[in-house]
């Protein structure tokens, strides 16, 4: 297991926080190194120490992928409370979120807590589950396999960091890195819903069915009471109702 004990933002202990990503001490020095300019156009910025993610994982039978993503959610460098909805699994999935909030108990960085439905409701019924108990200061949705990197979480939460917005997208469809390759029909009945999702709420998605949606916790009490659908119909609700705001 891999725990990490750090204090980001401690004057007292500088030269072991410079090597500890997205800190104000590591940040002074990849500054001093690289100048402002670059580490703006980097991405390069600074996590306050006090900033506490909430990361929402619904699962339904997951066994093959869970432990892995959950490996690299930990990984990360940012206090973080780990909510696992397990949407009635019946294969082995609950019993390693089990043996995961078991092992990271005495991690104050990784806060694991686990909330199962007794059947399958569907992804909708899982995330309205875990935005009702959530209590970090930005919550952000991941799914249980392995199609989208938590190490692209400092670059999502960021602009919410810097009070820029209250709710950020991920894209399949934008961005200077590479990519997953889709499927062409699922490329275009995704461009499709997007499309058809922007017309009725005025917006400009490039991606409305993304896994990685990051609200502000404000957002999230607010939209989330409000949440109905209970499958995949909970990406284009969440859209709507975050442009009605």
């Amino acid at each position: 297991m891999r725990t990490m004990n750090y204090s980001p933002d401690n004057p007292n202990d500088s030269a072991v926080n410079a090597h500890v990503p997205w800190s104000r001490s590591w940040y002074e020095v990849q500054k001093k190194i690289l100048g402002e300019t670059a580490c703006r156009q980097l991405g390069l910025y600074v996590i306050p120490s006090d900033l506490l993610l909430t990361i929402v994982i619904p699962f339904f039978n997951e066994e093959r992928t869970l432990e892995a993503v959950i490996n690299k959610v930990t990984a990360i460098p940012i206090q973080k409370e780990i909510l696992l909805i397990d949407d009635g699994s019946t294969d082995g999935s609950s019993e390693i979120a089990k043996d995961l909030a078991r092992r990271f108990a005495n991690d104050p960085h990784n806060q694991i807590r686990i909330h199962a439905h007794k059947s399958n409701f569907g992804k909708g019924a899982a995330l309205r589950t875990g935005f009702a108990v959530a209590t970090g200061d930005i919550i952000i949705v991941q799914d249980a396999d392995l199609e989208y990197d938590p190490d692209e979480y400092p670059r999502l939460i960021q602009p919410i960091v810097e009070e820029k917005a209250d709710v950020v997208y991920g894209s399949r469809f934008l961005g200077d890195r590479a990519h997953r390759v889709l499927y062409f029909w699922h490329y275009v009945g995704n461009r499709f819903l997007t499309t058809l999702s922007n017309v009725f709420n005025n917006l400009n998605l490039t991606d409305m069915e993304t896994c990685y949606k990051v609200f502000r916790r404000e957002v999230v009490e607010d939209i989330g009471p409000k949440l109905k659908s209970l499958r995949f119909g909970i990406e284009p609700e969440m859209t709507a109702r975050v442009a009605r705001r």
